[in-house]
C-alpha cells in the first residue's frame, strides 16, 4: 500500500496497518490530519474475524466522521469461511485487468455470484454507503503480481481507478 500510494501521491497512514488493525477510528482520524496533503489512503483489517471487528468499527467511525470524505475502498477479497461480502462497482484482476466482476483471493474473476467479493473486512462495506467500491485479490497472494518491487502495479491500478472515477483532482 506504501508503494502504491507513493505512485499516485498520496499519503499512506502507515502505522494503520496491522492484522488486525490496532488503532481506533478516533486514533486514525488523529494520523489522516496530521497527513502534509491529501489523498490518505488507511488500511485495515480483521485477521479473519467474523462479523465486526477492529477494522471494521474504525472504518465505520472514519466513513460516518463528518471531516472525512471518502473517495472510495479498495476491497480485499479473501476465503475466510462463512464471511460476508460486498457488491463492487468493479475490481482489478491479477492481470491487471478492470473487470466488472468481483474477484477471488488469487485476484481471479468469480463466476459464482460474480458481483459479490467476499471477506472478512468487508462485511459492512455496503451498509456504509461509499461512493465506490473496487475489488482486488489478496495483495500478498497473487503470485508476486503485485510486489511491491515491481512496483505494486495492481493496487496502483486500483488507486488510479479510485481517484479517477471520483473525480478527484487535488485539493
Amino acid at each position: 500500500m506504501e508503494k502504491a500510494s507513493h505512485n499516485i501521491g498520496a499519503r499512506c497512514i502507515s502505522v494503520s496497518a496491522g492484522n488486525p488493525t490496532r488503532l481506533t477510528g478516533d486514533q486514525l482520524l488523529a494520523q489522516i490530519n496530521k497527513a502534509p496533503h491529501d489523498p490518505v489512503v488507511v488500511m485495515l483489517d480483521d485477521k479473519g474475524y467474523l462479523g465486526q471487528g477492529k477494522g471494521e468499527r474504525a472504518l465505520e467511525y472514519l466513513a460516518t466522521h463528518p471531516d472525512i470524505r471518502v473517495l472510495g475502498v479498495l476491497a480485499v477479497a479473501s476465503n475466510t469461511e462463512y464471511a460476508g461480502g460486498v457488491n463492487v462497482d468493479c475490481s482489478v484482476t491479477s492481470s491487471g485487468v478492470i473487470s466488472q466482476a468481483a474477484v477471488d483471493k488469487s485476484g481471479r474473476e468469480k463466476n459464482f455470484s460474480p458481483e459479490l467479493l467476499t471477506g472478512d473486512t468487508v462485511e459492512n462495506l455496503g451498509d456504509l454507503n461509499f461512493p465506490l467500491v473496487i475489488g482486488i485479490g489478496d495483495i500478498g497472494k497473487m503470485d508476486g503480481a503485485d510486489d511491491p518491487d515491481r512496483g505494486a502495479p495492481l493496487t496502483t491500478r486500483a488507486l488510479k481507478e479510485i481517484l479517477n472515477r471520483s473525480g478527484y483532482h487535488g485539493g
